[in-house]
């Protein structure tokens, strides 16, 4: 299966470039994989496709101040330094800016006063670098919330004036460098209208990391190799699953980092194993979903693995076209847009 049987058509001027001042004030299209046929909606208007005994996913991640701003010493040249996630108590696995100039054994400084210093170590497999900071624990932690900045994505262009809108509003665990966009459209009072109606919610996590938005350069998808992410799925939860299933209710993702948890925990039989990991699962196109009746997701980036996980669930030759439809209706794309439902 080529890379470029997942591309589309983007006009530029329609990537979301800010939040819209109300996060459920998004479009909503609803694609029925059965029927074929797709519906233009609100996002409030997500209700009335779910029913009572229906369990929403949903993945509590928050996203941390990944982007530090640093200076190569000696010397004081500018350095870009992202965080992916922790490999020991002082150690992260990073992305670094411009990579070529920092060798094994360069120290980076951080801070006006430089009250954050690293060393650059070995390089990852992935093309990163691991690095060695001089503090760890809570109070290294204290210097990346200090330092750093909320990483948005390169093609969002306009500064974020609040970074809470790059949070959903039930985030809890920090661990995350991207948002999982698909839940930036609930407010509180949606998410106590779906209670009240029936809907059950449960939450899970995965911190996003390379994995998820990493491109894909190869030519063939089955070349492509995900990045693991960690992940945490309760005991509860799992169990809560296997009573709507078993009542015959569905279980619904609230974005494709829910979707892939909830695939990753789930055995042959259908059930699911609770517990904390690490996962590297690549869902495209033939992949066989154990759990999934629904998936609420953003618009994604053409040829990325996100696309192609949508692909999966729904078919390709449904989503690209509505991906069209998308288009000529103007939809707002990427992690500030609109939404889908897939049922």
């Amino acid at each position: 299966m080529r890379v470029d049987d997942f591309y589309y058509d983007l006009p530029e001027e329609l990537i979301a470039q800010e939040p819209l001042e109300s996060r459920d004030h998004s479009r909503l299209l609803v694609v029925e994989r059965e029927k074929q046929r797709l519906h233009h909606g609100s996002f409030p208007e997500i209700i009335d496709w779910l029913q009572p005994g229906d369990l929403m996913v949903f993945n509590d991640t928050r996203v941390i101040p990944a982007r530090l701003w640093g200076k190569r010493q000696p010397g004081g040249g500018k350095v870009e330094v992202f965080l992916l996630r922790p490999v020991g108590e002082d150690r992260w696995e990073v992305l670094v800016r411009p990579g070529r100039k920092i060798r094994q054994g360069q120290e980076i400084t951080f801070g006006a006063a430089n009250q954050l210093r690293a060393v650059a170590g070995e390089r990852t497999s992935f093309g990163g670098r691991v690095m060695h900071f001089t503090q760890h624990g809570r109070a290294l932690k204290a210097l990346i919330n200090e330092l750093g900045e909320i990483p948005l994505p390169p093609y969002i262009k306009v500064p974020l004036t609040n970074s809470e809108r790059y949070q959903t509003v039930y985030a809890r665990e920090e661990g995350s460098v991207a948002a999982p966009t698909a839940g930036l459209h609930f407010t509180p009072e949606l998410l106590a209208t779906l209670q009240a109606r029936g809907v059950k919610t449960g939450y899970l996590t995965l911190h996003v990391g390379l994995g998820t938005f990493r491109p894909v350069k190869t030519e063939t998808v089955e070349e492509h190799q995900m990045h693991a992410e960690y992940y945490y799925l309760s005991a509860e939860l799992a169990a809560e699953i296997a009573a709507v299933k078993a009542a015959g209710h569905r279980v619904i993702a609230v974005g494709t980092t829910s979707a892939r948890t909830l695939e990753s925990v789930a055995q042959d039989d259908g059930k699911i194993k609770p517990g904390a990991g690490w996962t590297d699962l690549f869902i495209y196109p033939g992949f066989k979903f154990r759990i999934l009746d629904g998936l609420v997701t953003n618009f994604h980036l053409l040829c990325s693995t996100l696309l192609m996980l949508v692909s999966a669930f729904a078919g390709r030759e449904l989503i690209l076209p509505a991906y069209q439809e998308a288009v000529k209706a103007r939809y707002r794309f990427f992690s500030f847009g609109d939404a889908m439902l897939i049922i």
